[in-house]
């Protein structure tokens, strides 16, 4: 091989573009940016994976929260539903004391009343005795129990009208 001569022509413009010697002056900025560029992006990668670590430990714990609600919710539906059946609501009310309130009377808008009206029995079983007074010694409101004996005069709604027969519901 021999050692060529100077450029000449074409290869002579296109050297003038290429530099003589290796430049080390021109890497260094290209190799900052690639280095800052890869740091950057590792440490949002490291952030990123973070946060997504953080939220999925908080939806873990919302979801354990949410089930343990959920339980406590069924339970307390469970205990509603217990207290509401019907043989707990009559159990409940005749240890208050309640007792059922027989036949229903109806009264009309022209002063009739439909079904025959009574006294209500009493918790033990009896109808309440004449004059109104209840087991515990009280009396009905509107009544006056004689000390004879006597019957006291029964509650009428309202007081000013008359009271007729039951019609039956054909009319």
């Amino acid at each position: 091989m021999t050692k060529a001569g100077p450029l000449k022509g074409r290869a002579a413009r296109l050297a003038r573009f290429m530099p003589s010697r290796p430049s080390t002056a021109a890497r260094t900025p290209f190799v900052l940016l690639v280095v800052v560029l890869l740091g950057g992006g590792l440490i949002g990668l490291l952030l990123l994976n973070t946060s997504l670590s953080q939220g999925s430990f908080k939806l873990t714990e919302l979801k354990k929260k949410t089930t343990e609600l959920t339980d406590e919710e069924q339970a307390l539906q469970r205990d509603i539903d217990a207290r509401s059946a019907p043989d707990a609501l009559e159990r409940r009310a005749r240890e208050l004391g309640m007792v059922p309130g027989g036949g229903p009377v109806f009264l009309e808008p022209g002063g009739t009343v439909r079904g025959v009206p009574g006294p209500a029995p009493t918790p033990d079983g009896g109808a309440l005795p004449d004059g109104g007074a209840l087991p515990d010694g009280g009396a009905l409101p509107g009544t006056d129990p004689s000390p004879a004996g006597a019957p006291a005069p029964h509650l009428v709604y309202p007081p000013a009208l008359p009271v007729p027969a039951p019609t039956p519901f054909g009319r």
